[in-house]
């Protein structure tokens, strides 16, 4: 069994806040604490890794999806393959693969109770394909879906795994932390909203590996006995691709980007970029 784990800092235990811990320092971003995020996102990798390998996987491939980058390859279980690079949607991943999973997943933007909630960057208001609503893990799932590959794992907060578990049929999670911002952020401006959902409460990095790791092995055990039927998304074409973006400032404009595809998720999905203004 071939897995490919896609990877983000933001929705890992003990992963505090953007600036510090998901940016190396810079003249933006002071950075702290960076490589301690990048090995705690690591270390939460390789007990999905080895979760994977108890319970039969034949290979493991790492997709390194943060920006800046978020895995510590002297860290990395020495088993896994890392990919690291972008080639479009669905990146690395092909029909070579049994099924995904998520490590570090953050919520879609505008989600309630979220921690470091964002699509993409914090200029992100929402996404959508054919009207439903989807993040960072909805991106990659759909694709994955036209390819007939389950999505079967999914850590991060408590609210990526309510997100999850809406999207994803049968899909097995972990919540390592629970973010506590009650408003959406939706009034909000690119540079606000960044700083917008900061709270959380954290399980102990060590415990939340040790979940990971059973969820790993719950998850593959229960795609080699039922390999049908769960961690697939039932989207029908065509299909529309709509992004709605806030304003970087204020006096910016909202914007908004649609395309459309008659037969393909993964081609809507690559579409070229075309953002206009609009009035929300």
């Amino acid at each position: 069994m071939k897995i490919f784990i896609e990877t983000d800092m933001e929705g890992v235990a003990g992963v505090l806040d953007h600036d510090n811990w998901c940016q190396p320092a810079g003249e933006q971003y002071p950075g702290r604490y960076y490589d301690l995020g990048r090995e705690f996102l690591t270390r939460e990798v390789n007990a999905a890794v080895s979760g994977f390998y108890e319970a039969g996987a034949t290979e493991v491939v790492v997709s390194d999806g943060h920006g800046a980058g978020g895995i510590n390859p002297a860290v990395l279980d020495a088993r896994a393959w890392l990919a690291r690079g972008w080639g479009g949607w669905p990146s690395e991943l092909d029909e070579s693969f049994d099924a995904v999973a998520w490590i570090g997943q953050h919520a879609k933007a505008g989600t309630l109770y979220a921690h470091l909630a964002h699509t993409q960057w914090f200029n992100y208001l929402d996404q959508s394909i054919n009207g439903i609503s989807i993040g960072e893990l909805g991106e990659l799932a759909v694709c994955a879906s036209e390819l007939g590959i389950p999505s079967i794992l999914a850590t991060g907060d408590e609210a990526l795994v309510r997100e999850a578990r809406a999207l994803i049929p049968g899909i097995i999670t972990v919540a390592v932390k629970r973010g506590m911002t009650r408003d959406d952020g939706s009034a909000l401006t690119t540079d606000e909203y960044m700083h917008h959902n900061l709270g959380a409460i954290h399980r102990h990095p060590e415990v939340a590996r040790q979940l990971i790791n059973k969820a790993a092995y719950e998850a593959l055990s229960k795609l080699r006995a039922q390999s049908k039927g769960w961690g697939i998304i039932q989207l029908r074409a065509p299909y529309e691709h709509i992004t709605r973006l806030r304003p970087d400032k204020p006096g910016d404009s909202y914007r908004i980007d649609k395309a459309q595809h008659p037969t393909s998720v993964i081609g809507v999905m690559n579409a070229p970029w075309h953002p206009e203004p609009y009035q929300p």
